[in-house]
């Protein structure tokens, strides 16, 4: 699938790198802007896939140019900035992506996976009114209370990038301080929450407590073992085994149903 981009930044350097880049991808250019007001006029004659966005721009910044924009004709926005600040507020207007410069190019190849299977389900989804329902909601850019935390989806700060992790796609979580680690298949990623904050949120996505330093994601668990001391052994797809103490027993009922 051929991609069709438009480019917004103020530094025409930046766009020049990220052209060249992305054309050695095989991504068509059809236009690049300097601002977010030439890019809110260009959408509409240029009709681009994508919308690689810069943030902190003159005139309008590039979350104010997408909640600007109409939303018939909204396309998919990739956030490009050397700022990681505005993560959360670019994933709760539902972004495709938040890329830091400098660019690397796996994780620009990455994105570009992501916004070649975005672009081919666009004419059978709802993106784009959500997007923009989404960003009227929010409120100017303040940053929510909670560091990583989104309906359903964390945000995860890694070296040099941002990882978006599904909550669905979550296996287990494990205590760790003032922190929780999550389990996501043969990987785990470090957030900057307890997990009574994370049990709290997500209650409502299967996310259950087991035990005082455990969740488990329901839709992960195959078998639950009886110990002699009324305890459980909670096993999930993977084969991890986790211990359910006495104390949430009353998990037993998210399990069967109750």
């Amino acid at each position: 699938m051929t991609l069709r981009a438009l480019i917004v930044d103020d530094e025409e350097l930046a766009r020049r790198g990220l052209k060249v880049r992305l054309q050695r991808a095989g991504v068509t250019i059809v236009g690049e802007c300097g601002n977010g007001v030439e890019a809110l006029a260009a959408i509409p004659k240029l009709s681009p896939d994508l919308v690689f966005l810069d943030i902190k721009m003159p005139e309008m910044s590039g979350l104010e140019a997408a909640e600007a924009m109409d939303k018939d004709a909204l396309p998919h926005v990739i956030f490009v900035t050397a700022f990681d600040e505005f993560a959360i507020q670019a994933f709760q207007v539902q972004a495709l992506d938040y890329i830091l410069k400098p660019i690397d190019d796996d994780r620009l190849a990455a994105a570009l996976v992501r916004a070649r299977s975005a672009v081919a389900d666009t004419h059978d989804s709802d993106f784009g009114r959500r997007v923009t329902r989404a960003i009227a909601s929010m409120s100017s850019l303040a940053v929510p209370a909670a560091d990583g935390l989104m309906s359903d989806r964390l945000l995860v700060r890694a070296t040099g990038r941002i990882v978006v992790v599904r909550v669905a796609d979550i296996d287990w979580i494990e205590a760790s301080g003032d922190y929780a680690s999550l389990h996501v298949e043969k990987k785990s990623w470090l957030v900057r929450e307890t997990i009574a904050t994370i049990a709290q949120r997500y209650a409502a996505h299967g996310i259950v407590r087991i035990h005082r330093s455990t969740l488990v994601n329901l839709d992960r668990v195959t078998e639950l073992r009886p110990m002699s001391n009324g305890e459980f052994i909670v096993v999930l797809r993977d084969g991890t085994e986790l211990k359910m103490s006495r104390n949430y027993r009353s998990a037993l009922d998210s399990f069967v149903g109750n």
